[in-house]
């Protein structure tokens, strides 16, 4: 029994302080990465992060700062920890390697809420879609079409094509093309036009339309006409004015021509 008491004594005289050292490492450590992991959710919501990305950087940053703490309370007992972060290094490029994809979403998700090219509620061209924004989670960006069709898209095909955001000013200028026929009157058929844009109360008056000759084409004489809106008054201008337009020019009796192609035969004589 006092041999026992003995080697208790000695055992613990020559690893109690490493035992202590190691308990102490592990509890400042464990407050440690508290503190750090709040401060780093803090900063994300205050600017405005997505909750879903904040959540999963806060883990992330949990469990990478908590891996080093136990290598250093592991260190303090004297264990030898060049294997174990050989094992980590191993085992983290292993599975970087298999979620090479995933991984990529991911930092594009992060791109896309650090830079804000666009925010939810935004008509966008992005991925090769078009559509409203729902969301952009950790991995994905939802859209809504105009035809309330669901898309969701990978975001590193967001982030490595071009984006086109329709939403983000306040104005837009509506591009449209009316045609008339070679015979009819120009003068009459750009006063028509312009009447018919002034009178529009949703088109704004400054910046000021333009209504020009753009083409002598094949089969026509083209107007472009290109009025200025607010965004959200987009396709009503644009629906409306086309209407506008046909029913007037069919009341002045202007023509819309279509592509025609006249055929000309020639009777060969014979002998």
């Amino acid at each position: 029994m006092e041999d026992l008491t003995a080697k208790v004594m000695e055992w613990g005289a020559l690893y109690g302080v490493q035992i202590i050292g190691a308990i102490a490492i592990l509890i400042l450590g464990r407050f440690g990465v508290a503190i750090f992991t709040g401060i780093v959710k803090r900063l994300m919501r205050k600017s405005k992060a997505d909750e879903t990305l904040t959540k999963f950087v806060g883990s992330l940053t949990k469990v990478a700062l908590m891996t080093f703490v136990i290598i250093a309370a592991l260190g303090t007992l004297g264990v030898q920890t060049a294997s174990f972060v050989a094992i980590i290094g191993a085992a983290g490029l292993a599975v970087g390697f298999a979620l090479q994809g995933s991984l990529s979403n991911f930092a594009s998700g992060v791109m896309l809420i650090i830079f804000r090219p666009f925010k939810s509620g935004d008509f966008v061209e992005a991925g090769g879609t078009s559509g409203t924004i729902e969301a952009v989670q950790i991995f994905n960006t939802i859209l809504k079409t105009p035809d309330n069709k669901k898309v969701i898209i990978p975001n590193s095909k967001v982030t490595g094509d071009n984006i086109t955001n329709y939403s983000v000013n306040d104005t837009r200028r509506v591009d449209m093309v009316f045609g008339i026929g070679y015979d009819d009157d120009i003068k009459l058929a750009k006063e028509t036009i312009e009447k018919i844009i002034a009178d529009h109360q949703l088109v704004l008056k400054d910046p000021a339309p333009t209504i020009a000759v753009s083409e002598l084409a094949d089969s026509s004489v083209n107007f472009v006409a290109r009025p200025w809106v607010n965004t959200g008054d987009y396709w009503t201008v644009y629906f409306d004015i086309t209407e506008k337009v046909k029913m007037t020019f069919d009341e002045k009796g202007i023509s819309i021509p279509f592509p025609q192609t006249d055929v000309h035969v020639h009777q060969v004589a014979t002998s």
